[in-house]
């Protein structure tokens, strides 16, 4: 039987069991912190970007200060940025008459 603990992600908040093996693997990729699948996406999707050549520390702490800026519970911010991604995406479903107007279905 595999020991599982809570752990709580050091950019957004949210929390997620994972065993100690898990919890040691994130940390090592993420200059000692635990991010949550999400948060670390987002970071790693920062550093491959091309352009902007970021370092991981460096997107890191961008990530970080920008979840900062939100105090609201983190579950409710990914259900709200999937219903902002299933509206817009609904929206081009839509026939060019209610685009023009603005309308959707929801």
């Amino acid at each position: 039987m595999m020991d599982v603990e809570s752990v709580m992600c050091e950019c957004c908040g949210l929390t997620e069991d994972c065993t100690q093996h898990y919890i040691s693997e994130v940390k090592a990729n993420f200059a000692g912190k635990w991010l949550c699948g999400l948060c670390s996406e987002v970071v790693n999707d920062e550093v491959s970007r091309d352009l902007k050549q970021t370092t991981l520390e460096e997107a890191l702490n961008a990530h970080v200060l920008f979840c900062g800026k939100f105090k609201a519970n983190p579950a409710e911010l990914v259900a709200a940025g999937m219903k902002q991604m299933l509206r817009r995406r609904s929206g081009d479903m839509l026939p060019a008459k209610s685009k023009m107007f603005g309308r959707s279905k929801f």
